[in-house]
């Protein structure tokens, strides 16, 4: 059995992280309560919104999102609305939006950035055009002024799936903050870790209100007695406690992940730092292999890890390239879901559309992968890289 060298995610933890836990079992109280909402607090302040709220997961944030747009009064939408996509993401970034009735339609990556073909999705814009998904893959964030100026005065929502991207920036402004509402992960392999956990953040009170009635049920528990989605609340807590106003899920977290998000929030800081300087030393150590491109930056990557894709002329497949990479110890997974629409699964959205051809995603679909990150400095996992990369390529 080969040793890992180079592992893909590995823990950030400490005896904070394990000190929160004994907190919230020494108070035998593990159903979402104080602590998920003091952690929601706190995340939104880092992120500079007015209000996040936190999920079971991030493909969980991504599908209360879909379903509080839903029911809002002034961006609800139809049966059949025309939701654009990247073709490069994670299958939860789809599913929602397909579970919600919008209308994907998949449009070309560029092959650098990893992000919107911005090309492409100018063009695949139409006035059936109701809402962009924009993901920022692999920690980079996409060029929001570009997009801005794409849609223009049109009247196109805007949503994020910034869960591979925590803590990027773009103009000094946190990814995950552009659009009406965006979605992040806290799972393992993620910037924080919460065992299990997502949360979705808007500065929009409406959508904030719905989706707290969503998460829970579509009940009307957890909302203020004064709010959005109904009104007034009674004051009667027996009258509130089954009352339902929304389709909803139970999508809520444990206490144990809302005390582990606090611990893990203070850390945030750092663990991109470190993420970034990791990141200054790949670029000088994949100098050295021109057959392979690397991830180019758009404002502040969070640098969720490095990926890599084989130019025409390296003489290897990717297949060669892998079994180096794990011969020496190293982790490496596809770039994310490579070209999404080629999955069998994509049959079933029906109906979708594809605009143009998805040649770089199919591309990136071939050719490319990507290795892991961390939170501490990579000196000695670089060193493996490099055998690696010279016994793959010479």
């Amino acid at each position: 059995m080969t040793t890992i060298n180079f592992p893909l995610a590995t823990s950030s933890w400490d005896e904070r992280e394990y000190a929160a836990i004994q907190r919230v079992i020494q108070s035998d109280r593990y159903s979402m309560g104080d602590e998920v909402a003091l952690f929601e607090r706190q995340f939104a302040e880092a992120m500079g919104t007015k209000h996040a709220v936190m999920v079971n997961s991030g493909s969980s944030a991504n599908l209360l999102i879909a379903a509080a747009l839903r029911y809002h009064s002034t961006f609800g939408y139809e049966d059949g609305a025309e939701v654009i996509v990247p073709a490069v993401s994670w299958s939860t970034t789809y599913y929602p939006l397909y579970q919600h009735g919008m209308r994907m339609k998949f449009v070309d990556i560029d092959r650098e950035t990893l992000n919107y073909d911005l090309t492409a999705l100018a063009e695949a814009i139409t006035p059936d055009t109701r809402m962009i998904m924009v993901v920022n893959l692999l920690g980079n964030p996409n060029d929001f002024d570009a997009i801005a100026k794409i849609i223009g005065d049109r009247d196109i929502l805007l949503i994020e799936d910034n869960c591979e991207s925590l803590g990027a920036t773009y103009d000094g402004k946190q990814t995950g903050t552009f659009g009406i509402a965006g979605s992040y992960s806290s799972f393992f392999s993620h910037h924080i870790a919460t065992m299990e956990g997502g949360l979705a953040v808007t500065d929009d009170e409406e959508l904030y209100h719905i989706m707290l009635s969503v998460r829970a049920h579509g009940w009307t528990r957890n909302l203020p007695k004064e709010n959005l989605v109904t009104g007034t609340k009674s004051d009667d807590p027996f009258e509130e406690s089954f009352r339902f106003v929304l389709p909803g899920y139970n999508l809520r977290p444990l206490e144990m992940s809302g005390a582990l998000g606090q611990e893990q929030i203070a850390k945030l800081p750092m663990i991109v730092n470190e993420r970034r300087a990791n990141a200054e030393i790949f670029r000088e150590v994949m100098a050295k292999f021109p057959a392979l491109t690397i991830q180019k930056e758009i404002g502040e990557s969070s640098w969720f890890g490095f990926s890599m894709v084989l130019d025409d002329s390296a003489g290897i497949d990717r297949k060669a390239l892998v079994e180096r990479l794990v011969a020496n110890g190293i982790e490496c997974r596809p770039i994310v879901a490579g070209n999404f629409a080629k999955n069998e699964v994509v049959k079933k959205y029906m109906p979708h559309d594809i605009h143009g051809t998805l040649t770089n995603a199919e591309y990136i679909d071939r050719n490319g992968l990507f290795i892991g990150n961390h939170h501490y400095p990579l000196s000695q996992q670089f060193r493996f890289l490099t055998k690696a990369l010279k016994e793959a390529l010479g």
